[in-house]
């Protein structure tokens, strides 16, 4: 026998194995199997456990130069912003102490000058902290209720106060609550000056848009312009002097009409406040009105008798 013709080759059981295809199809399945038997029967989280806990050294070393790189640029931009806050606050503290520095020298000089003049001194007005509760139920009206009522002093006519300006007055005391009247509702008015011109007005609420204002019977050539400024007057009996109001939005001159429509915003906004003022009215410290003695009231009925009535029409 020639040994050209000896086969060589390994057996087919050797030389074959399980085709690509077969492969894809096993371990697809057993990949399928893996990730439902871990969904449902969790069979594959003690080792994934296991393993979280061998590797968190690791990461936690790996990840302390980059922790480091940003807690430095964290600590650094914090100290630059602290700086420039501290900076600022400064600046403003030494601001507010010369504006009180001039105050405290104008009051001395106004409680000189009164003295001087034979004046009575200024009224000081007291006031108590409130804080807002609700709203009114009432859809058309702009009026909210505050946690202080008669039992705590405050009556009706009550100035209502924050920050900014003057937010309304007190139309209801009940015995632990009242009820604001802001200066936006219909039904509100408030006598005014304004700061530029020192002319005497009365603005109302009730103006085009929520929460807006209006001055009315202002004639059509009224000194009046856009961004002027209206504190009260103090001439009303209720409202101390010098406290903001609103400010000028918007006037229009109309030609075929005598009086100009002027609107407002005020400058103290009852959205988002929380505590306010309640001021006591400033009638109440003001010297009493004198009676009309017996002969002022009988020259007053002597005039009446002496004018002349007309009966009938006019010629």
């Amino acid at each position: 026998m020639r040994l050209g013709t000896i086969d060589r080759t390994p057996p087919p059981f050797f030389r074959q194995g399980p085709s690509a295809l077969s492969k894809l199809i096993f371990f697809s399945a057993l990949a399928l199997f893996l990730m439902v038997a871990d969904a449902r029967l969790k069979v594959v989280e003690p080792l994934r456990q296991g393993l979280a806990i061998a590797l968190l050294p690791v990461q936690r070393a790996l990840a302390v130069p980059v922790e480091a790189f940003q807690g430095g640029g964290d600590y650094l931009r914090g100290l630059n912003q602290a700086q420039a806050a501290e900076r600022e606050a400064q600046a403003r503290m030494a601001a507010v102490a010369e504006r009180a520095a001039r105050t405290d020298q104008l009051a001395q000089e106004n409680a000189r000058l009164r003295a001087l003049l034979d004046l009575r001194p200024a009224v000081q007005v007291r006031s108590q902290p409130a804080e807002l509760l609700y709203e009114a139920a009432d859809p058309y009206s702009r009026k909210v209720f505050v946690d202080r009522g008669s039992q705590h002093g405050v009556v009706a006519g009550s100035p209502v106060i924050n920050d900014a300006g003057v937010l309304g007055q007190v139309t209801h005391a009940y015995a632990l609550t009242s009820e604001v009247t802001l200066l936006s509702d219909k039904d509100a008015a408030i006598p005014v000056l304004n700061t530029r011109t020192q002319q005497r007005s009365v603005a109302f609420g009730g103006g085009a848009g929520p929460g807006g204002m209006e001055l009315r019977f202002m004639s059509g050539n009224a000194d009046v312009q856009v961004g002027d400024l209206l504190h009260t007057n103090g001439l009303d009996g209720v409202y101390p002097p010098g406290l903001p109001v609103a400010r000028v939005t918007a006037v229009e001159r109309r030609m075929e009409s005598g009086f100009a429509r002027i609107a407002l915003s005020p400058v103290a906004q009852a959205d988002g406040v929380r505590h306010v003022l309640l001021l006591e009215p400033l009638g109440t410290q003001l010297p009493p009105r004198p009676e009309a003695t017996p002969e002022v009231e009988q020259a007053k009925g002597e005039r009446q008798l002496k004018t002349p009535r007309r009966s009938g029409p006019a010629p």
